[in-house]
């Protein structure tokens, strides 16, 4: 799991040959804790079909901003550098699954 910044959002996420899910996520925040373990599980099962990257809120405030991100932790799945679902809140790997299967 790579973490992207405001600087390279743009190559890292809206460039990207696979789909991507970006976990919008911060330090102070506990479910976004619980979701590590998982996030990492699915980039090490699924890496090739889904990239999984992270960007930290508080530290990418234009990023956070431009796509309206106001809970964390929130998961957006872009695909061919558009926003093609939108997830807020923990999951168990097994949801996130079957909600992803539709843009794998």
């Amino acid at each position: 799991m790579t973490d992207v910044t405001d600087a390279d959002f743009e190559a890292e996420v809206i460039g990207a040959d696979l789909p991507v899910l970006v976990e919008f996520t911060a330090d102070w925040c506990p479910p976004c804790r619980q979701m590590g373990p998982v996030l990492k599980a699915l980039a090490s099962e699924e890496g090739d079909r889904l990239k999984v990257v992270q960007l930290d809120v508080d530290s990418n405030p234009a990023t956070t901003n431009a796509y309206k991100v106001l809970s964390m932790p929130t998961f957006m799945v872009f695909r061919g550098g558009e926003p093609m679902k939108s997830m807020v809140g923990a999951r168990a790997k097994r949801r996130l699954l079957e909600e992803l299967a539709d843009v794998l």
